[in-house]
């Protein structure tokens, strides 16, 4: 059920959920799951059901209501929960997922990975009600140039004080900037944003 990466000593698990249409093994999963470990943590990542049955033949389908998400997530945590602390959070859904369980599972911290605050195109449906009043100490690497939140319009959403903002200049909603404009590469944004979730992390459970 899932894929583990880094040291199993580390101080800290993240697990890690995917986005909306790739998979725990996609090309930014792996990349991530990857610069984390470098980091020196612990990476758990895993698969909801409607993804994991497209890998046995099933119909492309979309994700299910948030609710049974949630409940999937829930069933992850607790398999996990022998781990130690855990981090929990994930690639845009499955960021928002694990943030509006977070409260209610006690982790340590949540981290997500370009938060969808909004669908592209569509402004004024904002997800971000329950992050007004999160209490789990949150990490969101963001793309400053993110369809789904652009640091202009992050800036005037009523969030959490427990909530810090890393953003990623010129990175759209899977960290890749415009080279030529903003001289980095998805690979440099990745590596930033690994090392403030690790500088972050050790704020969380130092030692």
């Amino acid at each position: 059920m899932f894929l583990f990466d880094g040291p199993q000593a580390a101080q800290l698990t993240v697990v890690l959920a995917h986005g909306a249409g790739a998979a725990m093994d996609s090309g930014f999963m792996q990349d991530m799951a990857a610069a984390l470990a470098g980091q020196g943590l612990r990476v758990a990542r895993f698969e909801f059901a409607y993804m994991a049955q497209r890998r046995v033949g099933g119909t492309k389908r979309p994700p299910p209501k948030v609710d049974l998400l949630c409940a999937e997530y829930r069933a992850a945590v607790r398999l996990l929960a022998a781990e130690g602390p855990l981090v929990i959070g994930g690639k845009s859904m499955g960021g928002r997922v694990a943030s509006m369980v977070a409260d209610d599972l006690g982790v340590a911290g949540l981290l997500c990975l370009g938060y969808p605050f909004h669908p592209i195109g569509k402004p004024e449906k904002l997800r971000v009600a329950h992050l007004a009043t999160l209490q789990t100490p949150t990490l969101i690497c963001q793309g400053t140039r993110d369809p789904f939140g652009t640091r202009d319009e992050v800036a005037s959403y009523p969030l959490s004080d427990r909530i810090l903002l890393e953003w990623l200049e010129g990175g759209e909603h899977d960290f890749k900037p415009r080279k030529r404009v903003s001289g980095h590469t998805q690979a440099d944004l990745i590596a930033q944003a690994a090392r403030a979730v690790a500088s972050w992390s050790a704020e969380l459970h130092p030692g």
